[in-house]
């Protein structure tokens, strides 16, 4: 079992930052990959980032590579999204997703696998205004 609690969404203009956080309960084994998914209205869910817990390697989306930033807590309870120099386009419904390392090999806990993050928080809301 495994619990996810986002918070941290608010409404800020446009160059403004966020810092959303993901607070990660139950099995280590469940949550080995954390990510943050985007839900925009009329689009289809993205991926952003995400992090392999025990190595804390990530990846990022090509759209906000140089402004988000993912990490977490040194317990590895935590996981965080530093958003600066935001857009209106990244006005969306932001999710944090939790799942187990994937057998097979390829790039392990990377977002675009999105089928194998099993878990996932309830959303928090994030407004860019130009």
């Amino acid at each position: 079992q495994v619990h996810l609690v986002e918070s941290g969404g608010g409404s800020v203009q446009a160059g403004g930052s966020l810092r959303l956080s993901c607070a990660a309960s139950g099995d280590t084994y469940s949550k080995s990959c954390m990510g943050w998914f985007c839900l925009a209205p009329g689009k289809e869910r993205e991926g952003v980032a995400s992090i392999r817990r025990n190595i804390g390697a990530t990846y990022y989306a090509d759209s906000v590579k140089g402004r988000f930033t993912i990490s977490q807590d040194n317990a590895k309870t935590t996981v965080y999204l530093q958003m600066n120099s935001l857009k209106p386009d990244d006005t969306a419904t932001y999710y944090c997703a939790a799942g187990p390392v994937a057998s097979g090999g390829g790039e392990v806990c990377h977002f675009a696998r999105s089928s194998e993050f099993r878990y996932w928080g309830q959303g928090t809301q994030v407004t860019v205004s130009s």
